[in-house]
């Protein structure tokens, strides 16, 4: 009964007209992003961070994850027609969905994306609205060890699945905990790491820091890339797919779902993750005897992972709603925007904000409806977007970035760093360094050190509180568990196969 009370009051929010003008403008943008390859859904939520300053809290959340989901349609509409994934995660999409359009049946894979990913929104919506309430009881029983020790398991598993070599994640982590112990103790008010700059003496701003590494990163390696597309417009036919297809990719649907929806809930998981498990997936269940084989055109190579990284992709504000935990990049950037208006992230939010909490669940349902509404007709229109040369584009998102930067503290130093930011970034995108950990790192180091230092305070200074207390001891062998896994030479080898970029 509770449940059903808490949805109608998120409906009566969600439903309220500036909410539903907000998640219209965040869907539209996320499918803007997803079709036009070079702006991923990382780098446009840093970028759109100071415009959230102003908004309500409710609204500015409704609309960045509206971007972020929305990015994972309109992913998909660039892979199947050009062989561009304009979203990371529409990378498997390209394999099978573009071999359909250039047999002429770009509508068929379109629609099937858009079908699948749907059913798979309205699911982890589901999954979201279930799950929550009793996770939050589950938080209420946290205390600072517990706190430390889940913030230690989501570190290590956002290394473990992170992309690239594990021992360079580590490194990317560890950067990030000392860039966020920069400023003054929590405790003592001594400052650190500030080296006489009296800018630096209340740390690195957030958003200095996400939109320099992902925004100017981003639009570096594009312009480097400057990769030609061919269009197969011409060839789109019917959306819709016949019976028979749709009969055949509903277990394909169904499993993408399920698998999503589980991979968005683990630490470093979410969209890209479930994407390539679920073509793996699909790939091992249909077999050498697949017709056409994968690769070749098989629409299951479509709709599953299309399904998957949708879900992935909501499911992944389960634990950064209920334990204040991000799962990705993403949600990262998710607890900077509850920060920049002075909400504390955590199982609280659904207590004093259940506004916020319940309009944002529902608002997702609705965001999901909006998508389908938008993205099978509109298909010749997000297609036309992509005959924009990236090079009209580039020079009005870096205006844009610079004017965002200054507008939060009206200091000058912030568009420093954005721009140093930037510069690492991009040197870390050579060195195929992975960003994501380093913010994950940059956004829990505070909150690791302030729980250490409050179980430590507790215990008089005893570190085995972490080993006697269940849940903590718990937590810490599920993160040894992780680790010693991928330590193992097959595990590790696997892991290194799936996250090879062709």
């Amino acid at each position: 009964m509770d449940l059903l009370n808490n949805l109608a009051l998120g409906f009566s929010t969600a439903f309220s007209l500036t909410n539903l003008l907000y998640c219209f403008i965040g869907v539209t943008l996320g499918t803007l992003i997803g079709v036009l390859p070079g702006l991923g859904p990382v780098a446009t939520l840093a970028m759109l961070l100071p415009i959230t300053y102003s908004l309500d809290p409710t609204a500015a959340l409704i609309m960045l994850a509206g971007i972020y989901y929305g990015s994972q349609y309109g992913g998909s509409t660039t892979a199947i027609l050009v062989n561009l994934p304009g979203e990371s995660a529409s990378v498997v999409t390209c394999l099978d969905g573009y071999q359909m359009a250039r047999k002429g049946k770009a509508g068929t894979a379109l629609g099937l994306a858009a079908i699948g990913s749907f059913i798979a929104g309205c699911f982890a919506t589901v999954l979201v609205a279930a799950f929550a309430p009793p996770l939050i009881e589950l938080a209420f029983k946290f205390g600072p060890a517990e706190y430390f020790s889940l913030m230690v398991l989501g570190l290590v598993g956002a290394a473990v699945l992170a992309n690239g070599s594990i021992l360079k994640a580590f490194a990317m982590i560890i950067l990030g905990l000392l860039l966020g112990i920069i400023g003054a103790d929590v405790n003592s008010g001594a400052f650190r790491f500030d080296f006489g700059i009296s800018e630096l003496q209340d740390g690195i701003d957030f958003v200095a820091i996400s939109m320099g590494l992902f925004g100017f990163t981003e639009i570096m390696v594009n312009l480097q890339k400057g990769e030609a597309r061919e269009s197969l417009t011409e060839k789109v036919g019917s959306i819709w797919p016949s019976k028979k297809e749709f009969l055949k990719a509903i277990p394909s649907i169904s499993r993408g779902t399920l698998l999503g929806s589980f991979l968005g809930i683990l630490p470093g998981g979410g969209a890209l993750l479930a994407s390539f498990a679920s073509y793996s997936l699909e790939k091992k269940l249909g077999g050498t005897n697949a017709k056409p084989p994968f690769g070749e055109g098989n629409l299951n190579g479509v709709a599953g992972p299309e399904s998957a990284n949708n879900a992935g992709a909501q499911t992944s504000f389960i634990p950064m709603l209920t334990l204040g935990i991000p799962s990705n990049a993403t949600m990262a950037l998710m607890i900077g925007a509850l920060m920049i208006h002075n909400i504390t992230p955590g199982p609280q939010v659904m207590s004093t904000n259940p506004t916020l909490f319940w309009g944002l669940v529902a608002s997702m349902w609705i965001g999901n409806l909006m998508l389908v509404i938008l993205n099978l007709p509109l298909i010749g229109i997000w297609v036309q977007l992509l005959r924009v040369p990236y090079s009209w584009l580039y020079p009005a998102i870096l205006t844009f970035c610079c004017i965002g930067v200054y507008s939060i503290n009206n200091n000058p130093f912030d568009v420093y760093i954005t721009i140093l930011c930037g510069a690492l970034g991009y040197l870390f995108y050579k060195l195929r360094c992975e960003p994501a950990p380093l913010i994950l790192g940059f956004i829990l180091g505070p909150m690791m050190e302030e729980n250490l230092r409050r179980a430590l305070l507790l215990s008089r200074g005893d570190p085995s509180t972490f080993l006697t207390r269940p849940i903590s001891l718990v937590l810490l062998m599920m993160a040894l568990f992780l680790l010693l896994l991928v330590l193992l030479p097959a595990i590790n080898k696997t892991r290194e196969i799936a996250f090879q970029e062709d």
